[in-house]
């Protein structure tokens, strides 16, 4: 405890204190402060211990703690310090520095301080005197080397916008990046001002990048920031932030206010918009989805660039993608995003029927003509647009279809008005009152017929009215008027044909996904992101919009007159924002329905594939097949089949997959699926046993297993010491433990797979606690720190709430949710932080969930025991409840969320439909129970572990219970 004694009082064993420099003393000044220090410095009253401790003590103003108390007070202290260790022996000075360094690293605001007070050039100054103050260390000159060389390639490539920017030798390149970033030694490889874009706000202040953590601090003194209101402050990430490398999947170059100055870098479960610092940054390009490099050059790559080199589009064509993630990946590479309401992502209307009692979607009069803009779909709206170009006559604007846009701040925060955080950013962009009842979007078929009529209203659609029923509700019962008709606006009024929210969710998807609008996609395309958007072509398809919503319009950096730029920045804010141009010839269209089922899955024209059940494999254990799992995606070193028996021997079962080709008269036809040849020839069987005794009180699951992507490496839980394993599958050996719970741990889930096989793994104890891991692909370990098998990692979150035993669990990064259940109690929705978010509340007999599977689309399945299964939507609400005989063991959710799969202990699997629980086929029984379930990578091929100690695969095609499929072929 910290003594109050005065100046140069002497401490029980006769010598100063370590504390007589005490912050609470009455010393004026933190000057006055460190000259009484070196004073008796100056004198040898002091040692170097109570030196040290007494510096720091002053630095943070009070009892210095290198966890909780390590912030740097006053900047002018950083001043005194230097000078003060000139005073010292060589071995004091060292020390200070290495407990300095050590908390720069953790605040920026430390690093902001030394800036401020300029301690390089201090240090420089002096760096002859202190060349040998710390044995190999590099000098403070050859950090700032370091320093300079990373800013300047960063700066420098701030307007590499050339089309050449992606030829040449890439490996060169990226090798060079490479070497630069591992010579910075220093806490802070770059510090820049910077702006946080947010929805609704966009902040000031410094960002800073170390070796593995990126780091943004707002300048809370500037007064831009002091003018923004707090609420909407609330709902602003980052302020204060700190993102770990190992998190980030993607970075774009991105523009704001129409000036390629941006860059916006996507977090495993979050992405947050920053200033161009690519070279600083890891090297993963724009993510592994766009079949695109993942190099930093990849991240500097102009939006046409990325179109020209990715491989989306002959994925969209072939039919691997959907309509919808195809215009995501359009939306995302021009520079559309989430975290800019001027940039929203756009998507078009493409029913025309509002108002009828059903939907026939066979219908070709029920869908827009995507070819044309919505401004030109009423002939005499075209004609009045077409003679408002014609006539235009202004030598300052140039000619224009269109003076508003189809995508603005203000729309986007129309249509999302009902639900948080835009119901803020709403009431604070029209100053605290709601806009009048007549123009509140209150009803689909108003809003379409605007559209249609109205001369000021061109709007498209944003993504959400195809995956966000909530958008449509007032759940919070705001008040938001009464129409001049006397109608109530509350609940958006949806059309007759939709009897709910989730389905106009549901059937407007459909709709998207049509074959209508697949053969006409690539016409809007092309309005919005291709040739048609600007130029003659443009003119011809009366497509022309106001001209400062479309890229180079103007250059902010050229106006000096801060009002001026202040008033052109706020039109590009009110005139919306044109997408970035991504190609200018036509788009290519997508391949034909029956075209794409005749190239895409012959096997449903061929003999083989004439029985629904593909083959049986038998292992030779007859012990049951109580885990397998299928990673067998495209580009996998080794695809393969994992199966793991109660007995707990597993099985690395090459995957050959289902070919579909001729195979010739003279040659044996392949089996999808090659046994294991250790277990098959018994010959190296201990490579593939987990002899490590586990609890005796728990019963072998497929929730103890988690595989990882790469097929390398076993997860496995229910040890007596509470803690859960890594093996190794080629090896069968022991690769890591890992503790964190107090009790013994119940079940494993992992995330989808990332860079490298990096994910997320959740672990569930007795305890009634989950902990969030995360899985380093590279080091093939939970945890940052490679090596010893028994070395301390730390979860990334601990999730509270259950009063029991945890027996189920799902992770989905991609929506940034976990869904888990326990022994007996509601299933709980968390965020990946830890914040309990949801209570699932199933019906009267729903109590004591078993299995839970959850799809990206935000579909959630819990099977509970006698038979009772529920399907929630990520936000809780109960959309649909069912009873089955059968006592279910494996369930799976297709990755689109249509469809699920069950299987039990009567040997039968069944596929269902999921929004409406409906049952749409039976395979053929089998004679054992179904213990384990999972689907190849094309999800063409179902496979079950039995009970008898067998795997069964099934031939899939969810194609055959698509609408179109069942009325067309």
């Amino acid at each position: 405890m910290a003594s109050e004694e005065t100046p140069g009082a002497a401490g029980p064993d006769g010598r100063p204190g370590a504390m007589a420099l005490n912050p609470a003393v009455p010393i004026r000044g933190i000057k006055m402060k460190f000259a009484v220090l070196a004073g008796l410095v100056e004198v040898g009253e002091v040692s170097n211990r109570d030196i040290v401790e007494t510096v720091f003590n002053l630095l943070v103003g009070g009892q210095f703690d290198l966890e909780m108390n390590f912030i740097i007070q006053e900047p002018d202290s950083i001043v005194c310090m230097v000078e003060l260790l000139d005073q010292c022996e060589p071995t004091c000075q060292a020390e200070v520095w290495s407990i300095f360094t050590a908390i720069l690293k953790k605040s920026v605001r430390n690093l902001q301080a030394c800036t401020d007070v300029g301690l390089i050039q201090q240090v420089l100054r002096r760096v002859q005197t202190t060349d040998s103050m710390i044995a190999g260390t590099p000098s403070e000159e050859d950090v700032l080397k370091g320093k300079q060389s990373i800013r300047g390639q960063a700066l420098g490539n701030q307007n590499s916008e050339s089309e050449t920017l992606l030829d040449g030798d890439d490996d060169t390149v990226s090798s060079l990046e490479e070497k630069d970033l591992d010579n910075l030694t220093g806490p802070v490889n770059l510090s820049t001002g910077a702006q946080l874009v947010a929805p609704a706000a966009a902040v000031r202040g410094t960002l800073s990048i170390t070796a593995s953590e990126l780091y943004f601090e707002v300048d809370e003194d500037e007064p831009g920031f002091k003018a923004i209101d707090p609420k909407i402050l609330a709902y602003t990430e980052g302020l204060h932030g700190k993102w770990l490398f190992t998190e980030i999947r993607a970075v774009f170059s991105r523009r704001y206010l129409l000036q390629n100055t941006a860059l916006e870098i996507f977090l495993a479960n979050r992405s947050k918009t920053t200033p161009k610092v690519v070279h600083s940054l890891p090297r993963v390009g724009v993510g592994t989805n766009f079949g695109l490099p993942q190099t930093r050059r990849i991240s500097l790559a102009t939006p046409k660039q990325l179109f020209k080199a990715s491989n989306m589009t002959q994925r969209w064509q072939r039919r691997e993608i959907s309509n919808f993630d195809y215009l995501i990946f359009l939306n995302t590479i021009s520079g559309r995003t989430y975290n800019d309401l001027n940039q929203y992502p756009v998507f078009p209307w493409v029913i025309t029927n509002y108002d009828s009692e059903e939907l026939d979607l066979t219908l070709p009069s029920n869908f827009r003509d995507l070819s044309k803009p919505i401004g030109a779909l009423n002939p005499k709206r075209a004609a009045f647009f077409s003679d408002r170009y014609e006539s235009w006559e202004d030598d300052q604007v140039p000619k224009f279809h269109y003076g508003t846009h189809y995508s603005t701040s203000s729309f986007t925060m129309m249509w999302l008005l009902r639900i948080e955080p835009y119901t803020t950013f709403f009431l604070n962009f029209q100053g605290g009152k709601f806009d009048h009842a007549d123009r509140t979007f209150s009803s689909v078929s108003r809003a379409w017929r605007n559209c249609q009529r109205d001369t000021s209203d061109v709007k498209e659609l944003i993504p959400e009215f195809y995956y966000l029923p909530e958008m449509f509700v007032n759940a919070n019962d705001y008040n938001l008027g009464v129409m001049e008709d006397s109608a109530v606006v509350s609940d958006v009024e949806l059309p007759p044909w939709a009897k709910s929210p989730e389905e106009f969710v549901r059937i407007n998807r459909l709709a998207l996904e049509s074959e209508f609008v697949s053969c006409q996609l690539h016409q809007w395309i092309d309005l919005i992101f291709g040739y048609k958007q600007q130029g003659p072509e443009a003119t011809r398809a009366l497509n022309v919009f106001y001209y400062l919503t479309y890229e180079g319009a103007v250059n902010l950096s050229s106006i000096n007159d801060p009002m001026l730029r202040e008033a052109v920045e706020s039109q590009i804010r009110s005139f919306g924002q044109t997408p970035c141009q991504l190609l200018i010839e036509p788009h290519p269209p997508r391949s034909s329905a029956m075209q794409y089922l005749l190239l895409q899955t012959p096997l449903m024209f061929t003999e083989q594939m004439q029985q629904d059940v593909i083959m049986v494999l038998k292992f030779p254990s007859n012990s049951p097949v109580t885990h397998i799992a299928a990673n067998t995606q495209p580009g996998l070193t080794s695809p393969a089949i994992i199966t793991v028996t109660a007995n707990r021997i597993f099985a690395v079962n090459k995957w050959h997959g289902l070919t579909g080709e001729c195979i010739p008269l003279d040659q044996q036809y392949q089996l999808p699926v090659e046994i294991d040849p250790l277990i098959a020839s018994n010959v190296g069987s201990h490579r593939r046993q987990i002899s490590d005794l586990l609890d005796q009180s728990i019963q072998i699951s497929s929730q103890c297993f988690v595989i990882t992507a790469d097929n390398r490496f076993i997860l496995l839980c229910g040890f007596w010491d509470k803690s859960f394993r890594v093996y190794s599958t080629d090896s069968g050996k022991l690769t890591q433990i890992v503790f964190g719970h107090r009790d013994v741990v119940t079940s494993l889930a992992r995330s989808e797979s990332y860079i490298g096989g990096d994910c997320y793994v959740l672990s569930g104890s007795r305890d009634a606690t989950l902990l969030l891991w995360y899985w380093n692909g590279k080091l093939n370990s939970i945890g940052e720190s490679p090596g010893s098998k028994y070395t301390f990692t730390t979860p990334r979150a601990i999730l509270t709430g259950h009063d029991c035993e945890v027996t189920c669990a799902s992770v989905c990064a991609e929506l940034g949710l976990v869904i888990s259940g326990c022994k007996e109690g509601p299933c709980l929705i968390h965020s990946m932080n830890g914040d309990l978010l949801r209570t699932l509340e199933g019906p009267e007999r729903c109590l004591r969930p078993r299995l839970i599977q959850a799809s990206t689309e935000g579909h959630c399945v819990i099977y509970y025991d006698k038979g009772q299964f529920c399907h929630f939507s990520v936000n809780g609400k109960l959309l649909g409840h069912m009873e089955v005989e059968d006592s279910i063991k494996a369930m799976y959710v297709s990755r689109d969320g249509q469809y699920l799969l069950t299987g039990g202990d009567g040997g039968v699997v069944s596929v269902w439909q999921v929004h409406n629980l409906k049952q749409l086929f039976t395979y053929p029984g089998c004679d054992a129970g179904i213990r384990s379930m999972t689907m190849s990578h094309d999800q063409r091929c179902i496979i079950t572990g039995m009970a008898s100690g067998s795997i069964v695969l099934f031939y899939n095609d969810f194609n055959r219970w698509h609408h179109e499929y069942q009325t067309r072929y």
